[in-house]
């Protein structure tokens, strides 16, 4: 079986979605003998037209003749798994020329099939950002994917009850499934103890940029708390000067291969992030720390918990009264963290799309 993949990008480009993309597409390859065929909707992706064997095309632009000039054709797949994230397709984040695209290659062929992976929603927020005036056309465009969509799945609980309502009763039950890690599982991650006092920062600028800005009074107390000795920074420059932080020094590695940042995490105690805890689920950064069983570390955003995940037992907030952290107390949370993780790992994920994927109904 082959099916055509829709994502915002791929490698070489910094792309989350994209990376979750690539390892899916490994992974139904290898289990499921399911082949992918790429399209990238974003023009000004630059690449191979083959990765690891997956054949790519991309929109010259974004219109909907281009788009139907990918899709169409006799050696076609009749099945696409769209990898949606708003902002990903459209400056705006309103890609009307992609709901469009298919809502016309859909209704051509009663035997097509859309699957869609909803990475994202719609945004939010005050009245005095373009974010608010755009949030109605988002939610419209989102409305109208969901009810073209054949199958749905999402990251995010949350994210399954807004789909569910703007389905308008199509899609009752959709799969949550928290992302997986895009840089490894590893088999049989070593116990705290047997690792050096190494404490990670991993991730996009921003989210990097807020751990030593916004949260630096956590991450210090952490690093004293654990006895770190020192702090890895993997991810391209935030141009911030830090060299060290309370006599720890910090190592700037910048940005590194899977392999390499897989090796740093498996040889480290701590993952520290600055990111939204209500969307943990949807972080691969998170997923990473869970699967190479670290002590995920972070500061509070909100008393909302969902996913499976909980406060003090898969992940704990240093800027919160509490107890001194302790390595056997993180030793505890680093396992709940890893436990939680395989439930929807790679493998697990795989399952659950190649049954989307394959359904007649």
């Amino acid at each position: 079986m082959q099916i055509i993949s829709i994502v915002s990008g791929l490698p070489p480009a910094i792309d989350g979605v994209g990376d979750y993309a690539l390892n899916l597409a490994r992974q139904l390859r290898k289990d499921f003998a399911i082949e992918t065929h790429f399209i990238i909707g974003n023009p000004k992706w630059v690449g191979a037209a083959e990765i690891e064997g997956f054949t790519v095309s991309k929109v010259g632009d974004r219109s909907v003749a281009n788009l139907l000039s990918l899709l169409d054709g006799n050696d076609r797949p009749s099945t696409i798994l769209l990898h949606y994230v708003c902002y990903g397709y459209a400056w705006r984040g309103c890609p009307f020329w992609l709901i469009n695209g298919l809502q016309r290659w859909r209704s051509a062929s009663r035997v097509r099939s859309l699957v869609t992976m909803f990475h994202e929603t719609y945004a939010f927020g005050p009245f005095w950002t373009s974010t608010f005036w755009v949030s109605p056309l988002q939610k419209h465009l989102l409305a109208r994917l969901a009810r073209l969509s054949d199958r749905s799945l999402t990251s995010k609980q949350g994210y399954g009850k807004i789909i569910s309502k703007l389905s308008e009763g199509k899609h009752t039950q959709i799969p949550a499934i928290p992302v997986f890690s895009t840089i490894g599982e590893p088999e049989q991650p070593p116990p705290l103890v047997e690792r050096p006092r190494r404490l990670v920062v991993f991730g996009a600028v921003p989210t990097r940029r807020r751990v030593y800005q916004r949260s630096l009074a956590a991450l210090e107390r952490t690093c004293q708390e654990l006895l770190i000795e020192e702090i890895v920074d993997i991810g391209p420059a935030t141009e911030l000067e830090i060299s060290a932080i309370n006599g720890v020094p910090v190592i700037v590695m910048g940005q590194r291969t899977t392999a390499e940042v897989s090796t740093i995490l498996s040889s480290s105690i701590v993952g520290f992030f600055d990111y939204h805890t209500e969307y943990l689920a949807k972080s691969t950064i998170f997923a990473a720390y869970c699967a190479h069983r670290l002590i995920p570390v972070g500061t509070f955003y909100s008393d909302f918990q969902e996913d499976g995940l909980q406060a003090g037992k898969h992940y704990w907030l240093a800027d919160r009264p509490r107890d001194s952290m302790s390595l056997t107390a993180g030793q505890a949370i680093a396992d709940n963290a890893y436990t939680w993780y395989q439930s929807h790992n790679l493998s697990s994920q795989a399952k659950v799309f190649a049954a989307q994927l394959t359904s007649k109904y």
